[in-house]
């Protein structure tokens, strides 16, 4: 029997779910990312979210929106200020279905109509092929010092807008991404 695609869910956090996106924090850290960062990167970046109390003002201090499946939350990602994607995080039984996609593309238009016209984002070496496949573009490796360990990731852009305040899809004459 085929199963149905999953079907995902948007909406603004809220308060009482900062300590289950610090769990799904923890779980995509620790579920999808083994192929490119060892078990103790993985630990120095999870404790990250070890004060959950810091953590959830992190998040409450920008827009966040979560991606439920069933009414639970899934997924999560956040904008910082008008034009930096800080957070994305995916629980591993959602991954690779779409929740992510519809969070950044939700930030994406989120961002343009607050006037940024190119978003800026730091990726971790699991992220980076998603978010080219999204039209990022690679500027700058990093190297990130979190509890004794050195965590590499890549900071990315992505132009919303061009000059003329046309999207970039339509001056060069193509239809834009395909998923």
């Amino acid at each position: 029997m085929v199963e149905a695609p999953r079907k995902f869910g948007l909406r603004p956090m809220l308060p009482e779910d900062a300590p289950l996106l610090a769990e799904i924090f923890r779980a995509s850290v620790e579920g999808l990312t083994g192929d490119d960062y060892s078990p103790e990167q993985q630990e120095a970046w999870v404790s990250a979210v070890n004060d959950e109390a810091a953590f959830a003002d992190r998040l409450g201090g920008q827009l966040t929106l979560v991606s439920t499946s069933r009414g639970e939350p899934v997924a999560f990602a956040s904008l910082k200020g008008t034009d930096v994607i800080d957070l994305v995080y995916v629980d591993p039984s959602a991954a690779r279905q779409g929740a992510a996609t519809m969070l950044i593309d939700a930030l994406e238009k989120l961002a343009e109509a607050r006037g940024a016209t190119r978003l800026t984002t730091d990726v971790s070496d699991s992220a980076v092929d998603f978010f080219e496949g999204r039209g990022y573009a690679a500027q700058l490796r990093n190297s990130v010092l979190r509890n004794d360990e050195w965590l590499s990731n890549t900071t990315m852009t992505k132009q919303l807008v061009t000059p003329n305040n046309t999207p970039p899809e339509t001056e060069l004459g193509g239809s834009g991404n395909v998923h």
